[in-house]
């Protein structure tokens, strides 16, 4: 990746699916890529794994109001059931996917991430996938869903990487890879 990229993972403070964070920031930076982390509040991040049992806690670099969209080449959003279901109730997150789709820059979501897409508005013409009991929701929401490990999209101008779930893990970095070398392309 070029040394100047940078992405930007958003989260509640609980619930999030540890490795549906963890795994892709990891992979991330990892790449040389900078990653800052948002969340609703200033405080530790409490992870969950299967949504359920204490995970790792991490520290936000910033919080959702702080951060300037247009800082960032990438918006990673990931799941866990209360995460996502708390995020795409707070106008800050709903804003910032606004932002990243109006000016085409890549969005990646995992499992139950896609919710905030739902409430962004911004699914309509678009394929993805997600965890299977959001399907009717991102239907609704003018999708079309398909079970499969990774789907891409670039239709409406902006490219949309998702993925069903942490078992999806490695063909979701693979498709965040290609969407970062694709905007550094462009």
């Amino acid at each position: 990746m070029p040394h100047d990229t940078k992405a930007l993972a958003i989260v509640t403070n609980y619930g999030v699916e540890q490795d549906e964070l963890l795994v892709p920031v990891r992979h991330l930076r990892d790449d040389g890529v900078h990653v800052d982390i948002a969340a609703v509040e200033p405080e530790d991040i409490r992870t969950l794994v299967h949504d359920k049992e204490p995970g790792e806690t991490v520290r936000p670099t910033h919080t959702l109001s702080e951060v300037d969209p247009a800082d960032y080449d990438l918006l990673l959003i990931p799941g866990g059931t209360v995460n996502a279901d708390t995020l795409r109730l707070r106008g800050e997150a709903v804003e910032l996917v606004r932002a990243f789709s109006g000016t085409g820059r890549p969005i990646a979501a995992i499992c139950h991430g896609p919710w905030l897409l739902a409430e962004a508005g911004v699914l309509d013409g678009k394929r993805l996938t997600s965890f299977p009991s959001l399907r009717t929701d991102l239907v609704n929401a003018g999708a079309e869903w398909t079970d499969e490990p990774l789907v891409e999209d670039d239709a409406g101008g902006w490219h949309l990487v998702t993925s069903r779930n942490p078992g999806d893990l490695g063909p979701f970095t693979q498709g965040i890879d290609a969407a970062l070398r694709s905007a550094a392309a462009a």
